[in-house]
């Protein structure tokens, strides 16, 4: 790994280096402060830069923040000899991987060193697909298809469902009224040490192949998620599950934006209504201006109805070449479904909507080989 320290002290910039030196790393000192962190970053591109002399005053982030922000692949390692509770969050917040003492003790700099190499191999080893559901206005219904979507999936792929709704998701009650074992809180509280293991033992099971991180259950832990604890997360979820569905709330604060940036699609969920419409548009707009390909967005008429005033071909008059998916009307079945904590599709119920629920997830799957001989075909020959 590609190593620069930046410290103002000598001493600790010595023995700091060669430590690391002899752990096989290729290591640069720069004596200097929190300033020269995006200097260095920009003239050495290093995997990992490790400030030291920070101190708690959290308007020294600032300067970590704009490097992290703009150099992503850069980790950031803080030394901070003083550490209080509203640092720490700050730091993450400001995309700082992990704060150790300063100056560190050997063991712990090798220890996290070794962690953010296996968060990098994980990213490497990345496949899975990150999908999202987002409301155009409250009760469209959004949370319904993100959950369902997750159980569609996970009939034939290891699929992770992420509750970003903190503070009142219920995306897991859709699916289960079992009490989740465990919720985003306790995954965000020991971010440094994420790992596949921790995700794993975080996640509630629902099925063999269905997981969920529900947000926190209690509103008064005030859990602050973090864009960088977000990154962390997917970077560990997709190397594990094939598919990571997102349920989103209806804003674009930074933590939404990143999920949306690491989404290949994005289904916006609305109902047929002009505030609905309205809403719609505003959104599309801003995925415009947040340079986001036209072919990122999806929409999906929740609730539809045939006879209604505004249907699908007045959504493409007004909204231009989007794809339009329809979810019928089944207000009972879905209702019962929501009501018992279980899938539309294991109650036996709503077969239109549970057919377009399965058509849905099937738009996103990777497609049966159809290079093979129609007698291959028929008869399972190569």
């Amino acid at each position: 790994m590609k190593i620069s320290l930046i410290s103002p002290n000598q001493q600790h910039l010595h023995d700091a280096q060669l430590a690391l030196q002899a752990l096989g790393h290729q290591v640069q000192s720069f004596e200097g402060g929190k300033t020269r962190l995006r200097e260095v970053v920009e003239q050495s591109s290093p995997d990992l830069a490790v400030v030291d002399g920070i101190c708690c005053d959290l308007a020294e982030l600032q300067y970590i923040e704009q490097t992290t922000l703009d150099h992503p692949d850069a980790a950031v390692v803080l030394l901070c000899s003083t550490q209080t509770p509203e640092f720490l969050i700050g730091a993450m917040r400001a995309g700082v991987r992990e704060v150790l003492p300063s100056p560190p003790p050997l063991d712990a700099l090798r220890s996290a060193i070794q962690r953010l190499e296996a968060r990098r191999e994980g990213a490497r080893r990345a496949t899975g697909r990150v999908l999202a559901t987002m409301p155009v206005k409250g009760g469209a219904g959004a949370t319904f298809i993100a959950a369902n979507l997750a159980w569609e999936l996970a009939q034939r792929h290891r699929t992770l469902l992420v509750d970003l709704n903190l503070q009142f998701g219920d995306a897991y009650t859709l699916l289960s009224d079992q009490k989740p074992a465990a919720t985003l809180a306790d995954v965000v509280s020991d971010i440094s040490r994420l790992d596949a293991s921790l995700l794993s033992s975080c996640a509630t099971q629902v099925t063999p192949r269905l997981h969920v991180l529900p947000p926190p259950d209690d509103l008064a832990r005030g859990v602050p998620v973090a864009p960088a604890h977000l990154d962390s997360i997917l970077a560990v979820a997709r190397a594990e599950y094939e598919f990571v569905v997102i349920d989103l709330p209806r804003s674009l604060d930074p933590l939404t934006v990143r999920a949306l940036d690491a989404a290949e699609r994005v289904y916006l969920v609305l109902q047929a209504g002009l505030p609905e419409l309205r809403n719609t548009s505003r959104i599309l707009e801003a995925f415009r201006g947040l340079d986001y390909s036209s072919a990122k967005a999806e929409l999906v008429l929740n609730r539809f109805e045939r006879n209604a005033e505004l249907g699908v071909e007045h959504l493409e008059r007004s909204l231009g070449s989007v794809k339009i998916h329809t979810i019928h009307n089944a207000y009972r079945e879905v209702r019962a479904s929501i009501n018992h904590g279980e899938p539309l599709a294991s109650t036996g119920r709503g077969g239109t909507v549970t057919r377009q629920l399965g058509q849905l997830a099937e738009s996103v799957q990777p497609k049966p080989n159809s290079s093979k001989s129609l007698l291959g075909r028929l008869f399972g020959t190569a």
